[in-house]
């Protein structure tokens, strides 16, 4: 029930639909476009940063979910302890033609085809939203897919190509050095 708690006390990022009912990644699109053709009727320009996590849910430790899940959420005990069973001592084995491959043992990663695994995930990734709302950057994510967006006034464009310029420079004389 703990986990039915954190749902409900709205600890849970809201920058996206996730899995949520009636939610999915065109919505997530849609939701996008929707903000650059407002930044747009605004006269103000957009910088997307677009992110795909590479097998984002393979990747999650164990550890520092076990960390979260406890410290960024407050569950312990029993709770706890259930999070770290399901995720421990997994493994994994191909069977094709009535052959078996090799058993490995998966040291990190949340169960893809679960209930709880997307879940776990979008827990693992809830700082994300924290860091992203300090520097001034709206945030939409859908499972490991996420946008990042700066909208800035056009006037203030000028301030990007300055810093591409200065960017594109800085490559160069690196480059001519290395």
């Amino acid at each position: 029930m703990e986990f039915l708690t954190i749902s409900r006390s709205k600890k849970i990022p809201r920058f996206g639909p996730y899995y949520r009912r009636y939610h999915n990644t065109e919505t997530a699109a849609t939701k996008v476009y929707n903000d650059l053709l407002l930044a747009a009727d605004d006269g103000d320009v957009t910088a997307l940063c677009l992110l795909d996590l590479t097998a984002a849910f393979d990747t999650v430790d164990h550890d520092f979910l076990m960390l979260r899940l406890e410290r960024q959420f407050g569950l312990r005990g029993v709770v706890l302890l259930w999070f770290r069973s399901y995720l421990t001592d997994r493994t994994f084995q191909v069977v094709y033609a009535g052959k078996k491959s090799t058993m490995v043992i998966v040291p990190c990663s949340v169960p893809q085809g679960s209930v709880l695994g997307p879940r776990m995930f979008i827990l693992y990734m809830a700082d994300l939203a924290d860091v992203v709302s300090i520097h001034d950057v709206t945030h939409h994510a859908y499972g490991d897919d996420t946008q990042l967006c700066l909208r800035c006034h056009a006037q203030e464009a000028t301030m990007l190509r300055d810093l591409k310029c200065a960017s594109r420079t800085c490559n160069a004389g690196w480059k001519r050095i290395g």
